[in-house]
């Protein structure tokens, strides 16, 4: 469907939320979810990353019939992501709303930087007759 280079700062996050409506259309059935995982991991590759202060941020969706798949690659940082459980606390659910909503992700470091992965499933509305 698309990717989008984006700079490190916090408001890339208002421009990934607005690509990933204009790449899924506002009827999708898990436009939501997506957009709403999407803003929480490119929030914290603006706010955690080695990427923050205008670095690179990379936004790729991909429509796979049956799911959507989401990357956002950023330069990554001397910390590992990781899912907190703390739900009452004022920050650090990003990853917890990941777990919770996506039917699988990952993350992985390379070279290139870390990549923070996500699916979320869903299925195509009969197109009604008429």
């Amino acid at each position: 469907m698309g990717v989008i280079d984006l700079l490190g700062v916090p408001e890339s996050v208002g421009l990934a939320r607005e690509y990933v409506r204009e790449k899924l259309g506002h009827d999708h059935p898990v436009l939501d979810d997506v957009t709403l995982l999407v803003s929480e991991v490119v929030t914290n590759a603006v706010i955690h990353s080695n990427s923050r202060n205008g670095g690179k941020v990379t936004l790729a969706i991909v429509d796979c019939h049956d799911l959507i798949h989401v990357d956002v690659v950023d330069a990554g940082s001397s910390k590992a992501p990781a899912v907190r459980g703390d739900i009452y606390a004022e920050n650090g659910r990003g990853l917890m709303l990941v777990e919770t909503l996506a039917h699988r992700w990952h993350v992985y470091d390379d070279p290139a930087g870390r990549t923070v992965w996500f699916q979320v499933k869903y299925r195509h509305r009969l197109a009604q007759r008429l």
